[in-house]
């Protein structure tokens, strides 16, 4: 599929994209994009991946803004939000979860209102932070992430960085290759041939906002380094999920298969879209489908 990732996704207004930081506790202050229309029908939330930026979500965004509230931050450690030493801040998907309930006390968000849209290293965080506090949001939207600790499921590098020795290994080689993996990492499961397009906007973000003390990698790794811990606390705990939650999966993800989320999907009796010919960022690779799909499950 070649979609074209900069194309207007419908010919309605979209009010005015706020660019500003949020300080949701003492040691992070985060990035973040919101569109306000004037009689917003519900709020939407997205949580981006490895290694994107909140910039990824800008043409779903805009696209859903001429009715809904759009949000989108930056992840500490990405972009251009706050990268605390590990020993503050330890990047784990339980710290994520409070990071994501700190943004929407912070921006004042009606929970009751609320959709969130979760991918990759956003999943897990989301799910944590609704087992903490039930009426965090309306519904959650997950997709393309790991649930459970499951390295048959995922991408062999991946599995790699959940325990020592290898994670050190592959963390040091993900610094030095760090201009392959943005220039690569959104078609390893496309040819080269049915590569999508992605805006000069959004591969400059992530260009700039990959450095500093902690490197978008360095993030990634301290993530992975408690991955496991925070899985498993999960699937003993899952049944406890009051929120209401639906799982979306590209067909071709090599990063994490889709049998993760068809594992989530029947142990909890949840709805499954399994989305033919898309890899591990359908958002990226197939905006407007994504778009259409999300204004679906929100007027739904």
């Amino acid at each position: 599929m070649n979609t074209n990732f900069t194309a207007k996704l419908d010919s309605t207004p979209s009010p005015k994209m706020e660019i500003g930081e949020l300080q949701v506790n003492s040691d992070i202050k985060l990035r973040h994009m919101v569109y306000r229309p004037a009689q917003p029908k519900a709020t939407v939330l997205f949580l981006h991946g490895f290694p994107e930026s909140m910039y990824s979500w800008k043409p779903i965004a805009e696209s859903l803004s001429s009715d809904y509230e759009v949000h989108a931050f930056d992840w500490p450690g990405y972009g251009q939000s706050s990268r605390p030493s590990a020993d503050r801040f330890s990047y784990a998907p339980k710290d994520y979860a409070q990071v994501l309930e700190q943004y929407i006390r912070a921006s004042g968000i009606d929970s009751s209102k609320l959709v969130i849209y979760a991918t990759d290293i956003g999943g897990l965080p989301a799910l944590l932070a609704a087992l903490e506090q039930p009426q965090i949001a309306r519904k959650i939207i997950v997709g393309d992430f790991a649930p459970f600790n499951r390295p048959q499921y995922m991408w062999e590098n991946l599995a790699a960085l959940k325990s020592k020795p290898s994670s050190d290994v592959v963390r040091a080689a993900m610094n030095q290759t760090r201009d392959e993996i943005l220039a690569n990492t959104f078609f390893r499961d496309n040819p080269t041939e049915e590569r999508y397009t992605l805006p000069q906007e959004f591969r400059d973000d992530i260009a700039k906002g990959w450095d500093g003390d902690i490197t978008a990698a360095d993030a990634f790794y301290h993530y992975y380094s408690h991955f496991t811990r925070d899985q498993d606390y999960f699937e003993a705990n899952m049944s406890k999920l009051k929120v209401p939650v639906k799982v979306v999966w590209g067909e071709q993800d090599s990063y994490v298969k889709k049998e993760m989320g068809v594992e989530f999907a029947e142990r909890n009796n949840l709805k499954l879209t399994i989305l033919p010919g898309l890899g591990h960022y359908p958002h990226l690779q197939a905006p407007k489908q994504t778009a259409d799909e999300l204004r679906a499950e929100i007027d739904g």
